[in-house]
């Protein structure tokens, strides 16, 4: 009996997308939709290239495979958020540069940008929903 009502308790505690990902948030995933919501996170280097392909390039990723996949599409939303939170950041970095604290800003932003990217890529290549520390959930 204990053990009902420990589930029951925690059956409204449940992600809607871990859920829908399966246990442990893999699911049915196929190795197209690691590859996918690989892509979704690697894509946004194209930033350091295009500027404001960071926010594009999963934006389109989003926008083409939500809904053939769960998992790609909610890999895409992730990083299509916390590009479009550093990018923020970038621009106050920017803004506020010529009183030597930007630069220290941009700095962080970068170095923080990159590690969670390759970070977030790794787990999605694994098949695993990975969630970005410190993000802005505008997309939903």
């Amino acid at each position: 009996m204990n053990h009902d009502m420990n589930q029951d308790m925690n059956s409204d505690n449940i992600d809607p997308v871990q859920s829908s990902l399966g246990p442990g948030g893999t699911g049915d995933v196929t190795q197209d939709d690691k590859t996918w919501g690989m892509l979704a996170h690697l894509s946004t280097f194209v930033g350091f290239l295009i500027p404001f392909g960071n926010v594009v390039a999963p934006l389109i990723i989003y926008l083409v495979k939500k809904d053939q996949s769960a998992f790609v599409g909610d890999q895409a939303k992730e990083s299509l958020n916390f590009q479009i939170t550093v990018t923020i950041g970038y621009l106050i970095g920017g803004v506020t540069s010529f009183i030597c604290v930007g630069f220290i800003i941009l700095l962080v932003l970068v170095v923080a940008d990159v590690v969670y990217t390759v970070m977030a890529a790794i787990d999605a290549n694994k098949g695993n929903a990975y969630r970005y520390p410190y993000t802005l959930r505008l997309v939903n």
